[in-house]
């Protein structure tokens, strides 16, 4: 890969994990308007009318400090996820955000509602920690003890415990990022 397409690659995945989490907070600020209505249309597992919220959730969340915890993360897993490959990255988003939605749908308590970016979060850190895995990639291998390294720790989020926390939308969205690394990055090992 030449430098200039090197630059190109840096370039898209910056300005599409800008734009997302400029989505995310534009989404905040109409469901602030709207009085808190758009949070009704978050993960509500196993109701039919619920699984809109498979689509919906992540891009959803529970208040300013809610979407504020889950920026800088978005912003550096994102750009990390995307800058290997915009059409890798996307697919892996892909796979993690339903793998992580209907996890969630099956498993979580009846009547309670699932909402934030951090499925996605955990999706992407499972994924960029495993994908070397698959790739045989030295760099994405040396990445993956690195972020290991940084925010294994929050990995220990999979567990139940913290009240009002969805453990199951980390759980399912680590598993999704597993399986994403699986899925988009074995063509690789060939």
């Amino acid at each position: 890969m030449s430098q200039q397409d090197t630059g190109a690659t840096w370039a898209r995945a910056a300005v599409l994990s800008v734009g997302f989490v400029a989505l995310l907070w534009v989404v905040e600020v109409l469901d602030a308007v709207w009085s808190r209505d758009l949070d009704t249309y978050g993960l509500r597992p196993r109701d039919d009318d619920g699984l809109v919220g498979v689509a919906l959730a992540p891009v959803l969340h529970a208040g300013w400090d809610h979407l504020s915890g889950n920026t800088v993360p978005v912003l550096v897993l994102a750009f990390l996820v995307l800058v290997g490959g915009t059409g890798r990255g996307l697919a892996a988003t892909a796979i993690i955000w339903l793998v992580g939605g209907i996890g969630v749908w099956l498993t979580a308590p009846t009547y309670s509602i699932h909402l934030g970016a951090s499925v996605l979060v955990f999706g992407w850190l499972v994924y960029l920690m495993v994908r070397g895995i698959f790739t045989r990639s030295a760099g994405e291998i040396i990445l993956g003890m690195v972020l290991f390294l940084a925010y294994g720790g929050l990995l220990l989020g999979v567990l139940p415990g913290q009240p009002g926390v969805s453990w199951q939308g980390h759980l399912f969205g680590a598993v999704g990022g597993a399986l994403a690394a699986y899925w988009v990055d074995r063509r690789a090992r060939a």
